[in-house]
């Protein structure tokens, strides 16, 4: 099974047809990340990027944490909802995007609210005092379970917490698959974890390739 199994091709360009567009910055991002970047497939895009977007404006957080900056699209989505003043901290270990995230945070108008920062995650958030009112999980998967544990004491109750391909193309139903990927294999472990945490409710969204949607109690 893989991604397009996952929403019936027809069923998700409709959706994408009656969802908000995307600002031309992101267009534009969108396109020079599938020209120009390798694994376009990562990027969040226009109709997850809207949901991303939409969840922050309902939650209006003081303070964002991203893992896993990419190309910085879904960064640029969920600065959208922040608070007045409001900032967001994104996290990513490839300092060759620097140069080219940080121009589109320039160019959206996020330049003095988005922190790009370059460098392992897990050591750089043990060095950070903040807490955070939205969190979003989208990096190495090897590493899901050891940044929720870090994190979901950094998240007060009521805060957010978002992680991204927890359906891994659906090989986290499938016992073959899982066999042969220790990706599948960490996340069903994770999605596991979550839904037995009494710290929190969850709900897991068949968005693209999963996204898990957690609420801290």
């Amino acid at each position: 099974m893989d991604n397009s199994e996952i929403v019936h091709a027809a069923i998700q360009s409709y959706c994408d047809n009656h969802t908000s567009p995307e600002s031309e910055t992101l267009k534009k991002l969108n396109r020079d990340t599938h020209a120009n970047v390798l694994q376009p497939r990562m990027l969040s895009g226009h109709f997850q990027g809207r949901l991303l977007s939409m969840i922050s404006h309902m939650i209006q957080p003081n303070r964002i944490l991203e893992i896993g900056t990419y190309t910085g699209y879904s960064a640029l989505c969920l600065a959208e909802g922040l608070a007045p003043n409001g900032k967001l901290i994104t996290i990513d270990v490839n300092a060759e995007r620097e140069e080219m995230v940080n121009a589109y945070i320039a160019a959206a108008g996020f330049k003095d609210r988005i922190q790009h920062i370059i460098g392992d995650a897990y050591t750089i958030i043990k060095s950070l005092p903040h807490t955070y009112d939205l969190v979003f999980i989208d990096a190495d998967k090897k590493n899901y379970e050891r940044y929720y544990d870090l994190l979901i004491d950094r998240i007060p109750s009521g805060g957010y917490l978002l992680l991204d391909n927890v359906l891994w193309s659906g090989k986290v139903i499938d016992e073959k698959e899982m066999i042969k990927d220790a990706d599948a294999r960490l996340l069903d472990t994770l999605n596991k974890k979550i839904q037995s945490d009494p710290r929190v409710e969850n709900i897991l969204l068949p968005v693209r390739d999963g996204l898990m949607l957690v609420r801290k109690l």
